[in-house]
C-alpha cells in the first residue's frame, strides 16, 4: 500500500488509542466493520475519503487533522515527522509536559 495509507492508518491508531477506544468501538461509532478499521490502521486498505471522514468524526477530530504535515517532503523514517506523530496523539496537557521536558533537556546538552 502507499505511504500515505500507512501514515493515515498510524494516525488513526494513535488517536484511537489516545481516546481508549478499541477497534470494535471505533468501528461501531464510524459505521464500519472492525476488520476494516484494523486494515486501515495497518495501511492495508486504501480507504475512501468518505470512510476516513466517518472515522475522524467517530474520533471527534477534524478531518484535516489526519492530513496535517503530509506531503511536506518528510519520509517515514524522518525524526521530526515521528516526533509530530508521537505528540499529536497526546492530550494538550501531555504535549505541554513533554515540551517542557525537552526544553529542560536541551539546556544541558553539550555542557
Amino acid at each position: 500500500m502507499s505511504e500515505i495509507s500507512k501514515f493515515i492508518g498510524q494516525r488513526i491508531r494513535n488517536y484511537r488509542t489516545q481516546k481508549n477506544l478499541s477497534q470494535e468501538k471505533l468501528a461501531e461509532a464510524a459505521g464500519c466493520h472492525p476488520t476494516y478499521i484494523g486494515q486501515v490502521e495497518r495501511g492495508e486498505k486504501n480507504a475512501t475519503l468518505e470512510s476516513i471522514e466517518k472515522i475522524a468524526s467517530a474520533l471527534n477530530i477534524p478531518l484535516s487533522q489526519l492530513f496535517e504535515k503530509l506531503g511536506d517532503g518528510e519520509t517515514a523514517d524522518s525524526i521530526p515527522l515521528k516526533c509530530y506523530e508521537f505528540l499529536s496523539a497526546k492530550t494538550k496537557t501531555e504535549q505541554e509536559h513533554l515540551y517542557r521536558m525537552l526544553i529542560e533537556m536541551d539546556k544541558y546538552k553539550s555542557k
